[in-house]
């Protein structure tokens, strides 16, 4: 089940004995549990809330305390982080953890308690009986990068929770400005409701008066000004991130990378797989991809491949002392921008 469908159900009360979660967006598990806890026992300090790591503790302890009534009645949370019994990865510790226990538990979980298990992983090992139990017996949550729709669902609910509203602009500079960093845009959003107030509206102006870009960003501009010959706001934004002492070689590295990406997609694009289908491949996420989809008919092949070249000759002369690196970056630029879009 989706973490915005789980959300909600969480948030209307309706909340579960078991919940596994699993996937690389920590950011979502820990929301899911703050909202757990929230609906809950009310507080994270609360000592009903017990929270164990299998590297250094025995599974059998974490079923034991869920197990166990909870002090001053009530509910209990007890979290399990680093559950690598599940992973198709080597787990780092040589303790020996009593599955059999984890089984009989989700057979029949304690009314008293809310047992959520983290499995911070990309993949499970589905040969394993213990995923098989967990995916069937318990409520199941795929905590990973978030689709378009899904990213946009989620920004709207997060505005609507502080008391203000997106317009599709305000929403579209957000992610131009941030990307698909669902911390970053949650702590940007901070300073969002702060600025307009309850009931108020976020525009693109907003975004922009308040809202820096990050680096990933900055070097996206740079290149999309070079390719549309405005060499002069592409040197600007080079030369600011200059005096935030950003590093040349940094800046050519990031450059050369958006360039490879720009390669890789449009060869994917030309093979027919779709952009999910390319996020996953190139395991970037979907809104890269779609950024990189919607520059990379800027180029030619040919054109791409002699940028990239470049890039990496120019490399190779600040390194080996031939050529100054801010010059060198600055030449690169002007290369950019002798692209012609097709």
């Amino acid at each position: 089940m989706s973490y915005l469908k789980i959300r909600k159900e969480i948030q209307s009360g309706n909340i579960k004995p078991v919940y596994f979660m699993y996937g690389t967006q920590t950011f979502l598990m820990e929301d899911l549990l703050f909202q757990i806890v929230k609906h809950t026992v009310g507080a994270q300090d609360d000592p009903n809330v017990i929270t164990y790591s299998l590297q250094d503790t025995l599974l059998d302890l974490a079923v034991e305390e869920a197990e166990t009534f909870p002090f001053f009645g009530g509910k209990k949370v007890v979290i399990v982080k680093d559950f690598s019994l599940v992973s198709t990865q080597k787990p780092d510790t040589k303790l020996e953890h009593d599955i059999q226990r984890l089984q009989q538990y989700i057979e029949q979980p304690s009314p008293e308690a809310i047992f959520i298990l983290l499995a911070p992983y990309e993949k499970l090992d589905e040969r394993k009986k213990i995923t098989k139990a967990l995916k069937q017996k318990t409520t199941l949550v795929e905590c990973f990068p978030f689709d378009d729709r899904m990213l946009s669902e989620w920004l709207d609910d997060q505005a609507s929770a502080k008391g203000f509203r997106f317009t599709s602009d305000g929403k579209d500079h957000l992610l131009e400005r941030v990307g698909p960093q669902l911390l970053l845009l949650a702590s940007e959003m901070e300073k969002l409701a702060l600025y307009v107030g309850q009931e108020g509206q976020v525009d693109g102006k907003v975004v922009d008066l308040l809202v820096a870009r990050s680096l990933e960003q900055d070097v996206f501009a740079l290149i999309e000004f070079a390719v549309k010959q405005r060499l002069d706001k592409a040197l600007s934004i080079y030369h600011d991130l200059l005096k935030q002492k950003e590093e040349p070689l940094k800046l050519l590295a990031l450059i050369a990378r958006q360039l490879r990406i720009y390669y890789q997609v449009k060869e994917m694009s030309r093979r027919s797989y779709s952009q999910k289908q390319i996020a996953m491949q190139l395991k970037l996420h979907p809104y890269v991809v779609k950024l990189a989809s919607q520059q990379m008919n800027k180029f030619d092949d040919q054109r791409l491949l002699q940028l990239l070249e470049a890039a990496a000759d120019t490399d190779y002369a600040i390194k080996s002392g031939k050529m100054e690196k801010v010059l060198a970056v600055e030449l690169l630029l002007m290369k950019l921008a002798s692209v012609h879009e097709n």
